[in-house]
């Protein structure tokens, strides 16, 4: 004999916690013909059609407004979750939400090579596994010698330079890239906050400038 679950804790553990969302999930399982109102309890089968239909039906999606237009144009409907790590796109995770959008800022404004100087050896990693599947990407360690000729060739590379002040930067280094020039001051973005986040935020700000 099968076991059964809650519904309610069912729909929870995906994020549906909600009272509008949960209602609205119900409503798609009872059209279903998978449960009816009134019945608090689905077999362990029928939840396992019950997460095939919700996935093909619903895009979970958190509050960020972000968030919510690729949802939008996802083609399926939009189902506010939380906690924000059911999120489809950015799983809750800020640096996730700041990866993705820098990415779509890119295409949007034709930047195909990005260069990052400094940075701890793990965000360059996380940087490189999460960005360079989508753009070139040059990462540029912050505290080994560059010579001028590779800063030059890296900015002449280059469709957008992020220069991190607030990492692990020497100053001769980022010299390089900071005082280029101006034939390179509209790709240069000095960033003096930390964290991946902001680091890409101020990417897209820039971009969003000098449209």
């Amino acid at each position: 004999m099968s076991s059964d679950r809650d519904i309610d804790g069912w729909l929870s553990d995906r994020g549906i916690t909600l009272t509008e969302a949960r209602q609205r999930a119900r409503a798609v399982l009872e059209d279903a013909g998978l449960t009816r109102p009134g019945k608090l309890r689905m077999s362990e089968p029928k939840l396992l059609k019950a997460a095939e239909v919700l996935d093909g039906r619903f895009f979970p999606v958190c509050a960020d407004g972000a968030c919510l237009k690729v949802a939008q144009a996802s083609g399926r409907e939009p189902l506010r979750v939380e906690p924000r790590s059911h999120c489809a796109r950015c799983g809750g995770s800020a640096n996730h939400r700041a990866e993705v959008a820098f990415v779509e800022s890119c295409r949007r404004h034709d930047v195909r090579r990005v260069v990052v100087v400094g940075g701890s050896p793990a965000v360059r990693e996380e940087l490189e596994a999460k960005l360079a599947r989508h753009i070139d990407l040059r990462m540029v360690d912050g505290t080994e010698r560059r010579t001028a000729d590779r800063a030059r060739s890296d900015l002449d590379w280059a469709d957008l330079v992020l220069v991190w002040g607030a990492t692990e930067l020497h100053h001769k280094v980022s010299g390089h890239y900071t005082h280029g020039g101006p034939a390179y001051s509209h790709k240069v973005v000095h960033v003096v906050r930390r964290g991946v986040a902001a680091l890409l935020e101020e990417g897209m700000t820039h971009l969003e400038r000098s449209r």
